[in-house]
């Protein structure tokens, strides 16, 4: 064979070792791979769940993209199951195994728990810039005594009136003889009258008339109005 013909020999072999699955790729570069996350629960003698990132460490935020999640799954009285925003994938219950789940994340939150013990084995992480928490509700502060008083408040002022919305109400009920109760539409919230203490109470207040009294006081007794 001439030295010509093997200079095109060599030269078409090394256009084939470039070419993958119909991509040429130029020295030193590789198809790119999806990040991998390590999913699984325990068997069946343990409740554990976990979810771990390619460094080992578990996941508690990642940038939006999309993954591979190779899921172990031993036990037959849990299972592993993951789910936010456009991702919903679940191994059974009483099956056991591995599987891999190939999944596009996108901003927000996700959850991955096991079905059966939700309440122990439940976890969240978020992906790129989830949304805001909802406000908090608005604070109202009630106080009955010491002595012959009661007072319901916002921001420092006696409230007089609101629009309607989800509040919390804390109660600071320093008497003894004398109770705080909080009364309208949609609320029936009370201390004891013997009951010392503080109490947090969430309420939904709706349009109408509202009054916070002692039970065991006869002049003590207020409203405000909801609009």
């Amino acid at each position: 064979m001439s030295s010509a013909a093997r200079r095109t020999l060599v030269l078409i072999a090394a256009a084939c070792a470039l070419t993958v699955g119909g991509l040429l790729l130029l020295p030193g570069t590789s198809r790119g791979a999806n990040p991998v996350l390590k999913g699984g629960v325990s068997g069946d003698s343990s409740f554990v769940i976990s979810l771990l990132d390619p460094s080992g460490t578990p996941v508690t935020h990642l940038d939006p993209g999309t993954y591979t999640v190779e899921v172990s799954d031993p036990a037959t009285i849990h299972n592993f199951h993951l789910f936010g925003p456009g991702v919903d994938q679940k191994t059974d219950v009483e099956g056991t195994g591995n599987v891999t789940w190939t999944v596009t994340l996108t901003d927000g939150t996700y959850t991955y728990q096991c079905d059966v013990h939700f309440n122990i084995m439940h976890r969240t992480f978020t992906v790129g810039t989830p949304p805001p928490p909802p406000p908090k509700p608005p604070v109202l502060k009630g106080s009955v005594g010491p002595g012959h008083t009661i007072s319901l408040k916002r921001n420092g002022a006696t409230v007089k009136r609101l629009k309607h919305g989800k509040f919390t109400v804390k109660v600071r009920d320093r008497s003894a003889k004398l109770n705080f109760h909080l009364k309208g539409p949609g609320v029936n919230k009370k201390t004891g009258v013997s009951f010392k203490g503080s109490k947090r109470w969430k309420v939904k207040l709706s349009a109408g008339k509202y009054v916070y009294k002692s039970d065991a006081g006869k002049h003590l007794k207020k409203h405000f109005t909801v609009h």
